[in-house]
């Protein structure tokens, strides 16, 4: 029957708070029963709607131990008045809150019909800019397509312009060969020609320098008087002595040189 709630607990294991069992006595009304409708999440903890919702419970209450009995006329026809007066009330204020009502409604669906526009008018940006890049697309492709066109015919014309008379122009085989970017030297891809293809077509290929069996070859046939190496070893520059070590002031000597170079 006891429960006890720690400042370190974790929010999403809390449950609904205890609501003991109770017993009314005999000829008794507690005001809290009639709040009974009201749970956790479902109007509590009561805000300011609540609070109003039980202000109108306890006038209504006050009103209805106000009401004179049905002993005589005069009561009765009191009593109806009084009954017809509050019906009013209550009409008037259940017009009041369908009126809020509505208006919340009409707050939402503007929400619900601007958030729908919004998501329209996306989606047709994303519609008109996938549009415009097809058009690009194909306008960058039309150009492309006319840029060759054009090239094309200028070759036509270029190559036409050479026999404007209709003539075959024969060959000249020394100009070909002193121009420098003439098709000899300098043929175009277009032709049929890769000259990537054959790079080492100029290249030195000897059999006697590029093989191990032709460089044998090659020794055996060169004379014997070419392999003695004779190479005189250089005399030096310092003054050594017979064990092969400088003296110092051979040392010194080389030093003062280089300083004064």
């Amino acid at each position: 029957t006891l429960g006890t709630q720690t400042d370190y607990r974790d929010g999403e294991a809390q449950t609904d708070p205890y609501s003991p069992e109770y017993i009314v006595r005999s000829g008794s009304v507690p005001e809290i029963l009639t709040l009974a409708t009201l749970t956790w999440g479902r109007g509590l903890p009561a805000g300011q709607a609540e609070m109003e919702i039980i202000d109108r419970i306890r006038e209504k209450c006050a009103w209805e131990a106000a009401l004179p009995p049905m002993d005589s006329p005069s009561n009765i026809a009191k009593r109806l008045k009084m009954m017809e007066a509050m019906e009013r009330k209550e009409w008037a204020y259940r017009e009041e809150e369908i009126d809020k009502l509505q208006k919340v409604q009409m707050e939402v669906f503007k929400k619900l019909l601007q958030r729908r526009e919004e998501d329209r008018n996306e989606l047709n940006d994303m519609r008109l800019n996938d549009h415009w890049q097809n058009h690009q697309k194909a306008k960058e492709e039309k150009m492309r397509k006319i840029q060759h066109d054009s090239a094309l015919m200028l070759r036509k014309l270029i190559a036409k312009r050479k026999s404007w008379m209709g003539k075959l122009e024969r060959r000249n085989i020394i100009r070909e060969y002193n121009d420098f970017a003439s098709q000899t030297y300098a043929p175009l891809s277009r032709i049929g020609f890769f000259p990537d293809n054959n790079s080492d077509y100029y290249a030195v290929k000897n059999y006697y320098l590029n093989t191990f069996a032709g460089l044998c070859e090659l020794e055996k046939s060169a004379p014997p008087s070419i392999f003695p190496i004779k190479i005189k070893a250089p005399k030096p520059k310092c003054i050594i002595t017979k064990t092969g070590y400088i003296k110092r002031s051979g040392r010194l000597e080389v030093v003062l040189a280089q300083v004064h170079q």
